[in-house]
């Protein structure tokens, strides 16, 4: 019997190739879950969080601020941080890690 080749479609080989370079650019410079937050409402429970129109403008909370990769509950979010920076995951596929020393 001959043996038969599967051969695949130059659509499947294009569609496959886009869904690793989706994957690649979302897991790399991804923006962190965030929060607003007021500063100056913190409890046991975390900081207060508020409207986001707050961290948006100037004429908000005078001390309201984004908060990220926090755990919310109850309308507090606690858990996170103020830093954007440490908040964005920099170890997707494809993506470079660590920092480049002199």
């Amino acid at each position: 019997m001959a043996e038969k080749r599967r051969r695949l479609r130059s659509s499947t080989v294009v569609l496959g190739g886009m869904g690793v370079l989706a994957a690649a650019l979302t897991s790399c410079g991804s923006e962190p879950d965030r929060r607003c937050v007021d500063r100056d409402n913190h409890t046991l429970d975390g900081y207060k969080v508020v409207a986001d129109k707050n961290c948006k403008s100037s004429a908000g909370l005078s001390r309201s601020d984004w908060y990220y990769d926090s755990d919310v509950s109850r309308g507090r979010a606690d858990y996170g941080t103020f830093d954007r920076d440490d908040a964005v995951d920099r170890g997707g596929f494809g993506c470079s890690s660590g920092s480049g020393g002199g």
